[in-house]
């Protein structure tokens, strides 16, 4: 077994968890996955295979048909399997975000609903913040949830509590196409009056469809996949509503204005996934790294034998290691149910900017093979930027970090 990136204090059925799935990602995803990423192809098969190991309903609690395993088992499986290949673990993180937004913060109903299914992967959750205007600023969202107290469908308005009215583009939607449930954030001004603060007149709807592309239910269109640099197989979309019913039972928790905190409390747990993915993927590239080092000869001997490249890998290796103790951090806070804020976007940080550096190292290893789509360097080379953004650019978490410690570190004068 490989030294780096251990986590000490795991049960024994962590480590079985874990001893799976690492077993799963040797055998099913990297020997297929630069083939199905150089084509954009969906890993069906996978994620079949996923489903039936209970991936899906991994942090589910065991009441609604889960496992029930902690933030800290989800992550290092997550690392696991991004060192397979970082798509498929993007296609269970949506899911999983939504699944704990609803553990959280939904209702009894909204619960008994959807994490049974959930849990199996009959349901699959995508969640949506982002707008063509906007990324990281959430507070500048203008997708918009109108109260439709009259309503048009047959039901009265008293038997189904009103409808809400939804209009807007969102972005950047992992699952957009997949997925049979996702978690929208838009305003809705209802009871918030004018001059309210952004994050206080938002509201998560639990909007219900059908997987596919192009009007997966009437007022809600899934236009097609984005096409990527990196980050292919699993699907990326627009999403628009026009028009758009949705009852007000499917208002996130039962109360408007709380949408903001509760993706927020999402996005948190999800920037200890990120950290986890740019620890997988780190770990893959001095893998390679590593293993070309000692099959490629110049002047006379391995390249693995010359300073320079030993100085690479000594790096690389330290990298690694610093990530994936950092985000065991995080996850082990929040499990501990203390606040990881400041953990967490710690970790995302550093583990997405040391995973971009690793992986630059292991493609300079290569050589010019590193630039051949032949070597899997390649594929890492092109993905790796991707966690530099996603789930809050290292801006972002610079500003979390500062402000955090600003609290913690208050000067009394």
């Amino acid at each position: 077994m490989a030294r780096l990136a251990q986590t000490a204090g795991l049960t024994d059925v962590q480590q079985e968890i874990l001893s799976t799935v690492r077993d799963f990602v040797d055998k099913e995803i990297i020997p297929v996955a630069t083939g199905l990423e150089h084509r954009d192809e969906y890993p069906q098969q996978i994620v079949d295979g996923l489903k039936e190991l209970g991936l899906f309903g991994l942090m589910i609690p065991e009441e609604y048909g889960g496992l029930g395993e902690s933030l800290l088992t989800y992550a290092l499986c997550v690392e696991e399997i991004a060192r397979g290949w970082m798509s498929v673990s993007g296609i269970i993180n949506t899911h999983f975000i939504v699944a704990y937004m609803l553990k959280q913060h939904g209702t009894q109903e909204q619960k008994d609903h959807f994490l049974p299914r959930m849990a199996t992967g009959d349901i699959r959750g995508a969640f949506s913040m982002s707008e063509p205007g906007l990324g990281s600023d959430v507070s500048a969202i203008t997708s918009k949830a109108v109260k439709d107290d009259g309503g048009t469908s047959r039901a009265s308005a008293a038997e189904r509590g009103g409808e809400y009215v939804l209009n807007g583009q969102k972005m950047w939607l992992t699952n957009g196409g997949t997925s049979s449930l996702v978690a929208v954030l838009v305003r809705s001004d209802e009871g918030h009056p004018e001059g309210t603060a952004p994050h206080k007149s938002m509201t998560t709807f639990l909007v219900e469809k059908e997987p596919g592309f192009g009007e997966v239910r009437p007022g809600l269109t899934i236009p097609g996949k984005i096409d990527k640099m990196g980050y292919k197989g699993v699907d990326t979309t627009e999403l628009i509503m026009d028009g758009l019913r949705v009852p007000a039972d499917r208002v996130l928790g039962g109360v408007t204005g709380r949408g903001f905190y509760q993706m927020m409390d999402g996005v948190e747990v999800g920037r200890v996934n990120v950290a986890a993915r740019g620890c997988g993927v780190a770990q893959r590239a001095f893998e390679l790294g590593v293993r070309y080092a000692q099959q490629r000869h110049t002047f006379g001997k391995q390249i693995a034998q010359h300073q320079a490249i030993q100085f690479k890998l000594a790096e690389m290796a330290t990298k690694v290691e610093a990530a994936h103790a950092m985000m065991v951090n995080a996850a082990r806070k929040k499990d501990s149910g203390e606040r990881n804020d400041l953990e967490a976007g710690m970790a995302k940080y550093l583990a997405s900017e040391y995973c971009k550096e690793v992986v630059e190292d292991a493609f300079r290893i290569h050589g010019g093979y590193g630039f051949s789509k032949e070597y899997e360097i390649e594929r890492l080379y092109r993905e790796a930027p991707m966690l530099l953004i996603g789930e809050g650019t290292a801006e972002i978490q610079k500003m979390i970090i500062g402000r955090r410690l600003l609290e913690e570190y208050r000067f009394q004068g």
